[in-house]
C-alpha cells in the first residue's frame, strides 16, 4: 500500500495531560470525562476524527457514483465499562443528507458504501460496536 500521510502525536500525562502533534502547532489539554477540568478527552477526539474521515469517504462514494447531496455527520461515541472494570467504546454515526432529490434508500446505499471504505470504519470493524444511520432532510 502507498502511504499518503503520516503524523505523530506525543502524549504526556494520559487523560489528564497534554497531547501535541509533530506536524502542527496544535496542543490539546486532556481532561477526564466528567472531571469539570478544561480540556478534551480521547473519545471527543475520536468522534471528531471518525466523523471527518467518514464524511471524506462519503465524498469519494458520491464522486464515484455521481451522486449529489450535502452531508452532515453526527457521531456519538460512548465510553463503556463492564462489571470487571474493563473498558470499551461504541459509536453511533448518523448522516443527514440535504439539498438532494435522492431517496432515503439511495442515500442509505451511499452511506453503507462509505462505511465499507472509510479507514476508521475499517479499523473499528469487529472491534467496537458501530451503528450507522441516515436520513434525508
Amino acid at each position: 500500500m502507498k502511504k499518503l500521510y503520516s503524523t505523530k502525536a506525543t502524549v504526556v500525562g494520559g487523560r489528564a495531560g497534554t497531547a501535541k502533534l509533530s506536524d502542527s502547532d496544535l496542543v490539546i489539554n486532556m481532561a477526564m470525562p466528567g472531571s469539570g477540568k478544561e480540556g478534551n478527552n480521547p473519545e471527543q477526539l475520536f468522534a471528531m476524527g471518525y466523523g471527518a474521515c467518514f464524511d471524506g469517504a462519503l465524498g469519494v462514494v458520491k464522486q464515484m457514483q455521481n451522486l449529489q447531496f450535502d452531508s452532515t455527520i453526527e457521531i456519538e461515541v460512548d465510553l463503556l465499562q463492564d462489571d470487571n472494570h474493563g473498558y470499551n467504546i461504541a459509536a453511533k454515526l448518523h448522516v443527514i443528507a440535504s439539498n438532494t432529490s435522492l431517496s432515503a434508500e439511495e442515500v442509505k446505499k451511499a452511506v453503507d458504501a462509505a462505511h465499507q471504505i472509510c479507514p476508521y470504519s475499517k479499523a473499528t470493524r469487529g472491534n467496537i460496536d458501530v451503528e450507522i444511520s441516515s436520513e434525508v432532510k
